[in-house]
């Protein structure tokens, strides 16, 4: 179609981005969950978050309904969201679903990865480390988003990364509470086998981190609940 329509009119004809104001507003609402740039307790309004992205209220609005579908964010009060109160079988299910599909794509991660992610999962381990010595929960929790999901990515599936990342909406906020336990310098030792486990491609061993990494997080949440 593109191209007759070129031939006949000799008006070259450019793809058209697929992407809204409301997907940006949504991918940017999702990077502040994610983060950890909202945390358990933490309200926002639409207003506040529409004044923050310089934008209209609607998309911010359509925005928050697609995150309350997917539970990453629930109804407070009155027309502030926050993060959703995590029940004991939630936490239970989220960490069951987890052990198979985030043990999955890092298993097809240690089959694909290459030289720039490992470089990346490099960088985020610095972060994390700096941050536990520092006691920066904001930062650490920050890189470790970014060292597992750069671990997602070299799975090289958009429906596997998808999928986890529905699941990390509904868990991440609540490693903010892991840093009392002393599990983040526990965790920053399952993270460097899993670096080298990638380095080596060995599939069965960083499989194996990834679960002992998502049960150590486990048992300290369902200790608090």
């Amino acid at each position: 179609m593109t191209g007759l329509l070129t031939r006949k009119s000799g008006i070259e004809i450019q793809p058209l981005s697929r992407e809204t104001l409301q997907d940006r507003v949504y991918r940017q609402v999702t990077e502040l969950i994610l983060d950890g740039s909202i945390v358990p307790g933490e309200m926002v309004t639409v207003q506040s978050l529409a004044d923050a992205f310089k934008v209209s209220p609607m998309p911010v609005r359509e925005a928050l309904r697609r995150l309350t579908a997917e539970n990453a964010l629930t109804v407070v009060s009155g027309r502030s969201m926050g993060i959703p109160p995590l029940s004991r079988e939630r936490l239970t299910d989220l960490r069951n679903v987890r052990f198979e599909l985030e043990a999955t794509a890092a298993a097809w991660a240690a089959e694909r990865i290459g030289d720039a992610a490992l470089d990346e999962l490099r960088h985020h381990l610095n972060a994390m480390e700096k941050a536990d010595q520092q006691a920066d929960v904001s930062s650490y929790v920050r890189a470790n988003h970014g060292f597992h999901f750069a671990i997602y990515r070299a799975a090289e599936s958009e429906i596997m990364l998808h999928i986890i990342e529905t699941l990390w909406l509904q868990i991440s906020p609540y490693f903010h509470l892991l840093h009392d336990s002393g599990n983040f310098s526990m965790a920053n030792q399952r993270h460097n086998e899993m670096f080298s486990a990638l380095q080596q491609r060995d599939a069965d061993a960083v499989r194996a981190s990834i679960r002992a990494d998502i049960e150590a997080a486990y048992q300290v949440l369902i200790g608090l609940l």
